[in-house]
């Protein structure tokens, strides 16, 4: 299976309305709200600066910039309409944030008209990174910020023991879900190789202990399975209940490790 986020329209509208939600949910996490505040606190926002969020999603993480960049201009950038079109739904008393249907690979911009661009949780979703940090280059201005933020996919976890059944469904929500699970290894390398200078290469450690954030991971996970035939409704439902005991109980431990590279244009 490819990677849905490679497509997310073609994935449905409960795809998207689901991974809006748990977008703005994961972005609520204290520790969510720690990194993407670390790496706004490393940027200058001018009022006539620009700064551009590509690959937005819903849309998340974009207004949480607009309020730091307030009053200067904000753009969220998505190749996907439907989430576009959510991100424009969830938007509320921000009017310095706009969202429009773009590839990361193929910017409306022209060169040079870009202070900062940030992309969160975007390159372990594409085939080509370079193409987009190629990219990111060409429209940032000399001197002009170029933010990186992503999971370690593959050092992710959801288990208690050996074998544990919802780990084993991270594991595969990671492999059906996930272009490049090792993307992060790779990001001082392509950087430089597009051009950037490096200012800062840095790791946070995410836990998830007694909320939804990664029921998508046993959710989605076990949509794929059962339209494969390897599973049942009844173990797609056990697998759902025994996340949420776990979470009521205290019992849940989700690990992800989040990568934020910050490097800038010459």
């Amino acid at each position: 299976m490819a990677d849905p986020f490679q497509d997310v329209d073609a994935a449905g509208e409960e795809f998207i309305s689901a991974f809006a939600d748990s977008m703005d949910e994961r972005q609520s996490d204290p520790t969510m709200e720690k990194i993407v505040s670390a790496y706004l606190g490393k940027l200058a926002f001018s009022e006539d600066s620009l700064t551009i969020d590509v690959g937005c999603g819903a849309g998340a993480v974009t207004r949480r910039i607009a309020g730091k960049a307030s009053p200067a201009r904000v753009i969220g950038f998505e190749p996907s309409k439907g989430f576009v079109k959510e991100a424009k739904a969830r938007v509320q008393g921000q009017d310095n944030v706009e969202f429009e249907v773009a590839d990361g690979a193929s910017l409306p911009l022209e060169d040079g008209a870009v202070d900062n661009l940030i992309m969160h949780t975007v390159l372990t979703h594409v085939e080509d990174p370079a193409a987009l940090l190629t990219e990111a280059s060409r429209v940032l201005k000399p001197g002009g910020r170029l933010v990186v933020c992503d999971a370690d996919f593959s050092k992710a976890s959801l288990g208690n023991y050996p074998h544990d059944p919802l780990d084993a469904c991270a594991k595969i929500f990671v492999q059906e879900f996930v272009t490049d699970p090792h993307a992060v290894a790779k990001l001082q390398r392509l950087a430089t190789e597009a051009g950037f200078m490096l200012e800062d290469f840095s790791f946070q450690s995410r836990s998830v202990l007694d909320n939804d954030q990664m029921l998508p991971w046993v959710e989605e996970t076990g949509k794929v399975l059962m339209k494969r035939g390897e599973i049942g409704q009844a173990l797609h439902d056990g697998l759902v209940a025994e996340y949420r005991r776990r979470a009521e109980s205290g019992a849940l431990y989700g690990y992800q490790v989040f990568a934020t590279l910050i490097a800038r244009r010459p």
